[in-house]
């Protein structure tokens, strides 16, 4: 009797440092269970949770489901046999394609109620990429972040776990552009979608003007606005400077369904991309991040295929790839949430960065799929992989760039010279 006081008091020590309280009523009773029949440690017991909570956002039968098929030919006292199983259980999950046949409730996907706050940080607005290192092929990219947080909800998004929950766009944003102060005897390549998604908010707070007019500034830039919007009314209606990209990030649309809530479909994204591309506008394309599941091959390549009948080479000036990459933080958040998703139903392994990806040996395979099926346009595109080692370029694409310098010169070379061709 002692023994079960003891273990209560520890039990209700530690199951408030887990997600135990955010798990179904029968869920929690059946892991108490587990919890008093095994005396399970602290760290037993969270990854029990952990467990739970993954296999229902991966619609793959709850813990009690696996319960049930555990205990029929096992002995059930023993706790080293159950964590192992279970343990192995998950690993064959992850091992293989997830597939996305099962239709995601949209309805269960919580969108936040965020307020839009003006603010005067006084922070710096540009910088470095934040995953600019030596330890991978990188372009230098800089960035531009005038807004902070996202209106999308993308499962694997790293925005979530940085900010509050206000969306912060700053006061005055053409005065701070103006105050950038660049060499114009060198490229330079700016980003504006690190922080949010560049186009989800138009001409609010006159964003898009501010930039359009650093652009005129500095023709030796690269301005690129990337999104997954569909929000390109102002640019249609607009003088738009020759040095300004706009780049979508394409996914199959089984993806965008489960994975990248509240985005533009697919098709409208290509279609926007098509009637910028109609007014003279540059496009690009990041084809990142790629998830892996089953049937993925026909349907990156299918999209590959949609480009090359809607556009012309000469239109577009560079295509990347990459895969999925989670910081830990985005790891307890995904769960923390709950939705359903499958972005965690994989094999993961620290990148270069100590950040968790794919294995070497998918990123290859699918990688080396998408570049050869572009293979008519490789001498008239510019492609790369982004936050990829030098031997992952080398086994995907054939080459890597010998230095990140050399990288980010030949990319200012073909891009701005397609850019001064179509003049």
């Amino acid at each position: 009797m002692g023994k079960h006081i003891d273990y209560r008091t520890k039990f209700e020590s530690f199951s408030g440092k887990t997600l135990y309280e955010k798990l179904p009523v029968s869920e929690r009773q059946l892991i108490r269970r587990f919890a008093f029949d095994y005396r399970l440690t602290f760290q037993e017991f969270r990854q029990i949770v952990e467990a739970s909570r993954d296999l229902s956002m991966w619609h793959e039968g709850g813990i009690d489901a696996w319960w049930q098929s555990f205990k029929q030919n096992r002995p059930v006292s023993d706790k080293r046999l159950f964590i192992g199983t279970l343990n192995r259980h998950l690993d064959q999950l992850r091992a293989a394609p997830k597939s996305y046949r099962k239709k995601t409730d949209r309805k269960a996907i919580a969108r936040d109620s965020k307020r839009i706050v003006l603010q005067n940080s006084g922070k710096k607005i540009y910088g470095m990429c934040p995953v600019a290192s030596d330890k991978t092929v990188c372009c230098n990219l800089r960035t531009i972040d005038v807004v902070e947080n996202c209106v999308f909800g993308c499962s694997y998004c790293t925005i979530q776990t940085f900010y509050t929950d206000d969306i912060r766009i700053e006061k005055n944003i053409a005065e701070k552009l103006d105050r950038i102060e660049l060499d114009h005897n060198r490229f330079y390549h700016f980003g504006t979608g690190q922080a949010s998604d560049s186009l989800a908010w138009g001409n609010r707070e006159g964003i898009l003007d501010a930039h359009f007019r650093l652009a005129r500034k500095y023709p030796n830039m690269l301005l690129e606005f990337k999104t997954k919007s569909k929000n390109i009314e102002h640019f249609l209606i607009s003088d738009v400077p020759a040095n300004i990209v706009c780049s979508w990030s394409l996914n199959p649309q089984i993806v965008i369904d489960h994975e990248e809530h509240f985005t533009a479909a697919l098709d409208e994204r290509l279609t926007s991309a098509r009637k910028l591309s109609d007014r003279g506008i540059k496009v690009a394309f990041h084809f990142h991040p790629m998830v892996y599941y089953d049937g993925w091959e026909n349907d990156y390549t299918g999209i590959a295929g949609a480009l090359m009948e809607r556009f012309v080479p000469e239109e577009v000036l560079f295509i990347s790839f990459g895969s999925v990459t989670l910081i830990k933080p985005v790891v307890q958040k995904i769960r923390e949430l709950g939705n359903p998703t499958k972005i965690l139903q994989m094999r993961l392994v620290p990148d270069p960065h100590g950040k968790l990806t794919y294995p070497d040996e998918i990123k290859i395979r699918m990688f080396s799929l998408m570049h050869g099926t572009f293979r008519t346009w490789h001498k008239k595109v510019f492609f790369y992989l982004c936050m990829e080692k030098r031997s992952i370029w080398e086994s995907s694409l054939g080459y890597a760039w010998p230095t990140n310098e050399r990288f980010e010169q030949e990319f200012g070379k073909q891009t701005m010279r397609k850019i001064r061709n179509s003049d």
